[in-house]
Parts: C-alpha cells; sequence; structure tokens
C-alpha cells in the first residue's frame, strides 16, 4: 500500500488550480508591479520601458516563483510559495539609478551578482539568525515601511513635490504645479476608503484583493474624469517574449554590489521566517537541506531577475497568510499562480494598462500596502522586552534614527565618500546594519528559538 500524499503535494482538479492560483496572483498582484513602478518613475523611464519593466517583472515573477515551488537540483523549497520582488530593495536601487556612473545597467550587475552570491552562501545563512531576532527584525520590518510611505505619500500628491530641470547648464529645482491638487487627493482619499471598505465589510476572497478592487475603482474614476490615457495601452501588442538583456549589458561596481548582497542577505534571513511559518501551517517539517534548497531558489530567482531586466526576488508574505487563511496548502496551486504570472509577463498590453493607472491612484492604495509594512514592524516588536531589558529601547530608538537620516535630510552625508552613497543613501539598509550592531553591543549574540522565528514569521504576514 503507497504512503498517502501529503496535503502539499497533492494535485487538485486543474478548475480549482486555476482559481486558487488567479486568487495566489491576485493577492500579490499590486505588490509584484509597485517596485518596477516604483524604480521605473524614479529612474523617470519613458512610459513604454516602464510597462516593460512590470512585464519582465510579472515574467520573471513566474521563473522564480515555479524554481521555488517545483524545484530542481538542489533548489526549491517545494512549499506552496508565491515570489515576488522585496521592498528591501527598492532605497539602494533607486539610489543607485539616480547616479549616471552606476543608472539601470548597475542596477542589474549588482543584482546577478547578488543572485549569485545569495546562492553560494544559502548553507550557511541559517547560521546567521541569532543576529536578527525580533528586535532587529521589527525594527527593519518598521523602517521599509516608514521609508515607503514617503513612496505612497508623493503618488498621493501626484509625483514629487519638486523635480529636477537643467536651467542654463545648472540643475535646479523646480516645484511640481500638479502636487497636491485637490482632484488628485480626492480620487486618492476614494481609492483608500474602497479598500477601508472592503476590508472591513468583505468576505472571504473578496477582502483578500481589497487593494487590486480599490486600485481598479480609482482608476475607473480617473478614467472618467479623463486622467487615465489608454493610448499607449492601444499602441502595445497583444504579446512579445521577454528577452535577457533588454537594456544592454550589465556593468559591476563594488560598492552597489556589496550593498545588494547585504539586502540579499537580509532578503534570505525574512525567507526563513516564512518558510518555517510555511511549515507549521502546511505541517510539513522544514529540514536543514530543505531551508538550503529554498535560500538557494531566492538566488536563483534574484540572478534572473537580473538577467531579465528585473530585481532581487523573495517569499511574499500576504501569500504565505493566504495559505493560513484558505487551509490550501497544495504547492500546485501557487506553480499555477507562477504559470499564471509567467502569462501576464508575455501580454504588454497588460502591462501597458498598469502603468496608465495614474499616481493618484497608486497612492490611495500606497497608503494602506506600505502602513501596513510599518504597522507589521511595530506588531513584531509589541513582542520584544522592553520592560525588563532597557537595552532593546536604545537598540530600537537609535536604529530608527539612522534610518531615518536618508529621508529627513538627504544631503546628511553629502562629505564622505561618493562610492559609499548607495550604502548611506538607503535608510534600511543603515537601520539593518546599526540595528544588528547595537543588538550584539547590548544583547550579544543568543540562538532564536524555532518557535519565536516562526511567531515573528507569522506577524509579518502583512508584510
Amino acid at each position: 500500500m503507497s504512503e498517502a500524499v501529503h496535503p502539499v503535494d497533492e494535485i487538485l482538479p486543474v478548475p480549482k488550480l486555476a482559481i486558487l492560483g488567479l486568487q495566489h496572483v491576485l493577492v500579490m498582484y499590486a505588490g509584484a508591479v509597485a517596485v518596477p513602478l516604483i524604480i521605473g518613475r524614479a529612474l523617470k523611464l519613458p512610459p513604454e520601458q516602464v510597462a516593460f519593466l512590470i512585464s519582465a517583472d510579472l515574467f520573471a515573477c513566474g521563473l522564480a516563483t515555479l524554481a521555488q515551488c517545483l524545484g530542481f537540483l538542489g533548489v526549491g523549497i517545494r512549499l506552496p510559495v508565491m515570489m515576488g520582488v522585496t521592498f528591501a530593495s527598492v532605497g539602494p536601487m533607486v539610489a543607485m539609478g539616480q547616479d549616471p556612473q552606476i543608472g539601470l545597467l548597475g542596477i542589474y550587475g549588482s543584482v546577478i551578482a547578488a543572485g549569485i552570491f545569495g546562492i553560494v552562501v544559502a548553507p550557511f545563512v541559517s547560521r546567521l539568525l541569532p543576529l536578527f531576532p525580533p528586535v532587529v527584525t521589527g525594527t527593519i520590518i518598521l523602517i521599509i515601511g516608514i521609508s515607503l510611505m514617503r513612496v505612497g505619500i508623493n503618488w498621493a500628491g501626484g509625483g514629487l513635490p519638486f523635480f529636477t530641470q537643467t536651467i542654463n547648464g545648472q540643475s535646479v529645482q523646480v516645484a511640481n504645479p500638479n502636487y497636491g491638487q485637490l482632484q488628485g487627493l480626492g480620487i486618492a482619499l476614494f481609492v483608500l476608503l474602497v479598500i477601508l471598505g472592503l476590508i472591513r465589510w468583505g468576505q472571504g476572497f473578496l477582502a483578500n484583493v481589497a487593494v487590486l478592487l480599490g486600485i481598479i475603482a480609482g482608476a475607473v474614476l480617473a478614467s472618467a474624469l479623463g486622467l487615465m490615457h489608454f493610448d499607449k495601452v492601444a499602441a502595445a501588442s497583444w504579446f512579445d517574449v521577454i528577452v535577457p538583456f533588454h537594456f544592454g549589458m550589465p556593468t559591476f561596481h563594488l560598492v552597489p554590489i556589496v550593498t545588494m548582497c547585504i539586502v540579499m542577505v537580509v532578503v534570505m534571513i525574512e525567507s526563513t521566517g516564512m518558510f518555517l511559518a510555511l511549515s507549521d501551517i502546511t505541517g510539513k517539517p522544514v529540514d536543514q537541506k530543505a531551508l538550503t534548497r529554498g535560500l538557494r531558489a531566492d538566488g536563483v530567482g534574484t540572478l534572473i531577475g537580473g538577467i531579465f531586466n528585473t530585481f532581487p526576488y523573495t517569499s511574499f508574505s500576504q501569500n504565505v497568510g493566504l495559505v493560513g487563511i484558505t487551509g490550501v496548502r497544495s504547492r500546485w496551486v501557487t506553480v499555477t499562480g507562477g504559470l499564471i504570472m509567467l502569462g501576464l509577463g508575455l501580454l504588454p498590453k497588460m502591462a501597458a494598462l498598469v502603468e496608465a493607472v495614474p499616481q493618484v491612484v497608486l497612492g490611495g492604495a500606497g497608503l494602506v500596502m506600505f502602513g501596513m509594512v510599518a504597522a507589521t514592524g511595530a506588531r513584531i516588536l509589541t513582542g520584544v522586552d522592553f520592560r525588563t531589558n532597557r537595552f532593546n529601547l536604545f537598540i530600537v530608538a537609535v536604529s530608527v534614527g539612522f534610518g531615518m537620516i536618508p529621508l529627513v535630510s538627504p544631503n546628511f552625508f553629502k562629505n564622505l565618500p561618493h562610492e559609499l552613497h548607495p550604502l548611506l543613501e538607503s535608510g534600511i539598509l543603515l537601520c539593518a546594519i546599526v540595528a544588528v550592531l547595537m543588538n550584539v553591543f547590548f544583547n550579544g549574540v543568543k540562538q532564536a528559538s524555532t518557535d519565536e522565528i516562526v511567531a515573528a514569521a507569522k506577524q509579518a504576514e502583512a508584510h
């Protein structure tokens, strides 16, 4: 008599796989396209190139998800995981891209190097877990949310409040006349209210896709008011192939590579927590070999991202939460989701449609999405012992202070070596480094238990 198939490995009927896989895609879609939108618009890329970044991201999401769920040659955790671009990489990549000596090709070079680094160090990363107790991870996630809130607020305002313009050979900052227009603020508020209403009164699947439905409602309103234009959607082709190195051959610079490798370590630590949480939810134990395969898949996904014109990948925690909510544990559901993402990446019209959504619409959703990241960090910190260990207060206080420097005073480090700017201009990385060092200084290195890591990961489901 053959052994019973574990629910994680159960192959469901095709119609059920399609519906459940689509649900996973819808839950992560807004987050999946957010990073290419942020990077593309921060680097002032033309709309068609931003649309291509979205297509490339969706395509690479699919490939990375398949590598993680199906697994091959020592790669893949083989649990129900959806892979997407990590928000932790946004700050460093924007800083790199805005440096004319690095640019987009320098970003891709650092992503490729970080992917290879991740593949090599995967067996050793789990040994770093003692450096990331809840007081450190909670602080880092809090700063990630605070950093991204600036993006969401500027989206709601209609773009950046100032933009750089060259006058008589000199770069000067000019006020954005469209920033803070009442019509745009009203649309952002409308999107926010729709999302909150769906979360409050929606049930099950409807509540799970509240962010996406809010964006759709906002896009319909913006279109009715004449603020959303579809000429580039009409011009986009129905089908296109995502080719490697679309923007040219990557370039490699030492400091951006080191910076992205640090991001990769943070990403892999986050993924470890997610894998342990999934192990608990699905009832399938994760041993050292399985954990190494999962972390190695993060590296492979990031390498795929650099080759196919996109960015570092990690497991999306909102999908981990969805597994817990639905109780459907089959990894073939997320395999189906990965195939759907692949298909969407090959449809340029879909990417062009997403790119056409006005920033004010995204702003209403961004306030929820990015605010939830900060709130998640705060929730993790509620489990930290501040009462009997006063050192933890200093760890959070100083780390948050360093993380806020690039947000509050972008020129704070202007007199330090230019090569260090991609690192120093990322509040997330500054916060991570300071939090780890402060924790080691005050608390030493203590081995975190699996239960503590799982509990922290479960709290981070909204991240």
